[in-house]
């Protein structure tokens, strides 16, 4: 038994994982799971720099992130940073701020990367005899993984629930201009995922990270978050193309009257609800099989 330490930053919000992790069993048994939304993205699509701001909200979290590791006495620590930063011309500012804080250099990994952590915390659990197509709907990314006992094929593509958001500044509530151009940016980009990863072959559909856990969460009528109510729901294409349909025509009041919606996530989450959608669509899948082990289950399994 190891225990270790995940941090995944992305371009919407930083997670931590305190894990317990046994190889010879292929368990991990968690200590703390937290997320922050610190909107390290912000404006990176349109300006390619970090702002000033978000650097500060994401050290404010590392600060803190620090604090729980060193209480529950984490023998290894990986920390993983995904697009914003591998977008971001200062991204050895925010590489300089993470190591003074946690002492270890946040790894800017590729897509490729990115997806594989990604199938095997989603995955590891699962019947390996499965095709799967797992989907990790990011802020700036989404990742596309292909296989069954291991990763076939993978593409990460620039759409995710903040960069569709701040590029095409939806309304409250959006209208069908507004949604047919972030559809266009979304069609394209599973354009370019398809011609490396077979989307329409594997039978099962898993979806990862926020905007999949909302949507599910707000389908199953959740008035607060509960891990596991979601891990391994499965919700349907109607029930996908409902909650998405409702996002987009609500006004920002309406989506914060929303229980289980975080609030860092009511300007973005049409946006990111609208991909899950658009993907479910492209590949015929009838469910999306939820799972709440993602990349960073990935990330603590790589160092165990």
């Amino acid at each position: 038994m190891t225990r270790v330490a995940a941090i995944d930053c992305g371009t919407n919000s930083i997670r931590l994982l305190v894990a317990d992790a046994d190889p010879s069993t292929g368990e991990i048994t968690d200590l703390d799971r937290r997320m922050t939304i610190v909107r390290l993205g912000q404006g990176v699509d349109r300006t390619g720099r970090l702002a000033p701001e978000a650097l500060e909200r994401t050290f404010a979290a590392c600060r803190a992130y620090a604090a729980v590791i060193k209480d529950l006495g984490a023998e290894r620590l990986r920390f993983v940073a995904t697009s914003a930063s591998r977008d971001a011309e200062n991204r050895d500012d925010f590489v300089r701020g993470v190591l003074d804080i946690l002492g270890v250099e946040p790894e800017v990994i590729s897509g490729d990367q990115e997806a594989e952590f990604s199938f095997v915390g989603a995955t590891k659990e699962l019947d390996g005899d499965d095709d799967y197509l797992v989907v990790d709907i990011g802020g700036g990314s989404t990742e596309f993984v292909v296989g069954s006992a291991g990763v076939e094929a993978a593409r990460s593509v620039d759409i995710g629930c903040v960069r569709m958001t701040e590029r095409h500044h939806p309304g409250d509530p959006a209208t069908p201009e507004q949604i047919a151009a972030i559809r266009a940016d979304i069609e394209a980009a599973l354009d370019l995922a398809e011609r490396t990863v077979p989307l329409r072959e594997p039978r099962t559909l898993v979806g990862l990270a926020g905007s999949v856990t909302t949507v599910a969460a707000i389908s199953l009528g959740l008035s607060t978050y509960d891990s596991a109510a979601l891990h391994h729901a499965r919700i349907s294409y109607e029930e996908v193309a409902a909650v998405t349909g409702r996002l987009l025509a609500a006004t920002h009041a309406e989506r914060a009257a929303i229980p289980v919606l975080h609030p860092g996530r009511i300007d973005v989450i049409g946006a990111g609800a609208l991909v899950l959608l658009a993907i479910m669509e492209r590949t015929g899948a009838r469910e999306v099989v939820v799972s709440e082990h993602d990349i960073l289950d990935g990330i603590a399994w790589s160092i165990a």
